[in-house]
């Protein structure tokens, strides 16, 4: 069985494009595969959970690709089960391109980033638009209750296919969370060498007289 993303983007202009750069015999063997790669292993699911953010891109009807930067607490995407991912869509700026894209096409694809550890994660699916009024459970399932923002509808999507990316020319970047833990150790270490030097001086015997002390060798 193919791996379903080469069947999604492997195109006849891809694979001619492939061809002509020189790289189509050595993606032929992927679309070989016998693992799918359509399904969330743990490895995915644990990845998913400590993203705070994502960019997902929806197809307008007029054919136009549009990108959207997606972002929340850590976990906010969540994993429904194997084949299904969701998430709360926080009111925003109101322009509902995403929202509108899918009531016509419902193709999504998603890139997940772990900048700090040069990651990513590229998704394929499909998306249906989840309201509160039709299914208040699954809405629940989908809030953050530690998230003070609005929740305007879910988002739910069927996994088609996803695929592991390579970490070249992934600049590193850290959060402000990434490089508290970067840091602490720094200054916990600083703060324990500054507390020895201070201990050392304090124990150090000051001269009280001209006998014991540097100019009792002087000579005059």
């Amino acid at each position: 069985m193919p791996r379903a993303f080469t069947t999604i983007s492997f195109t006849p202009s891809v694979k001619a494009a492939q061809t002509r750069h020189g790289s189509r015999e050595a993606y032929r063997s992927a679309e070989l595969a016998e693992d799918p790669r359509n399904q969330i292993t743990d490895a995915e699911a644990a990845f998913l959970a400590e993203r705070d953010s994502f960019y997902m891109a929806t197809v307008s009807d007029g054919g136009w690709p549009y990108v959207q930067h997606r972002g929340g607490p850590a976990g906010f995407l969540k994993v429904l089960d194997a084949r299904t991912i969701g998430f709360a869509d926080f009111r925003g700026n109101r322009q509902y391109l995403s929202v509108g894209n899918l009531a016509d096409n419902d193709r999504v694809s998603l890139i997940l980033m772990d900048y700090a550890n040069r990651r990513r994660l590229k998704l394929w699916g499909r998306a249906r638009i989840v309201e509160e009024i039709d299914n208040p459970e699954l809405i629940a399932q989908l809030e953050v209750p530690t998230y003070r923002a609005r929740v305007e509808r879910g988002i739910v999507i069927q996994v088609e296919a996803l695929d592991w990316n390579c970490p070249q020319h992934i600049t590193p970047r850290f959060t402000e969370d990434e490089l508290q833990q970067l840091l602490d150790p720094l200054v916990a270490e600083n703060q324990a060498l500054k507390a020895q030097l201070e201990g050392q001086a304090n124990t150090e015997v000051a001269p009280h007289s001209l006998g014991n002390g540097p100019l009792a060798h002087a000579r005059f």
